[in-house]
């Protein structure tokens, strides 16, 4: 007897019909990219995102960099104590407040961020749409992200 195959459940959609799995999905693409032009720099994905914040701003906070990278010092500490161990950045206590951390490039940090604009535009390729679509997309998800990130 050959079993019967089961229905569909058409009150929950296909995976590949949700918002969620395509944005998932997508992180997933991106990653397998990133990983070997990042493995030639011995970075991983969180660690490129911490060292482009402070290539942009050097001198910032761990608070701020928290803010702009969306993650919480517990996530942030060992990231931060592993690019101190390679020699990238340097932690220290801010004089005017003890209780801030600060954040700075050492000299091999900042070498590395010729290396950055290869990786980008590697990328930029990869994905192959002009600067326009990229912002259009780029504006929608930050805008789901932030109506998410509003909810109780």
């Amino acid at each position: 007897m050959t079993p019967k195959p089961a229905s569909r459940d058409d009150s929950i959609p296909d995976v590949s019909e949700m918002l969620c799995f395509s944005v998932y999905s997508a992180e997933h693409a991106f990653t397998q990219l990133y990983r070997p032009l990042l493995d030639k720099l011995k970075l991983t994905y969180p660690q490129y995102l911490v060292m482009v914040t402070l290539w942009g701003r050097d001198g910032r906070t761990v608070k701020e960099l928290g803010k702009v990278l969306f993650l919480d010092s517990s996530t942030l500490t060992p990231l931060l104590k592993r690019l101190e161990t390679a020699g990238l950045v340097t932690r220290s206590r801010n004089p005017k407040d003890e209780r801030e951390v600060l954040l700075h490039l050492t000299e091999e940090g900042r070498a590395l961020k010729g290396h950055a604009a290869a990786i980008m535009q590697c990328i930029q390729d990869a994905v192959g749409l002009d600067t326009e679509k990229i912002n259009a997309i780029r504006t929608a998800i930050e805008d789901i992200r932030d109506r998410l990130r509003r909810r109780p």
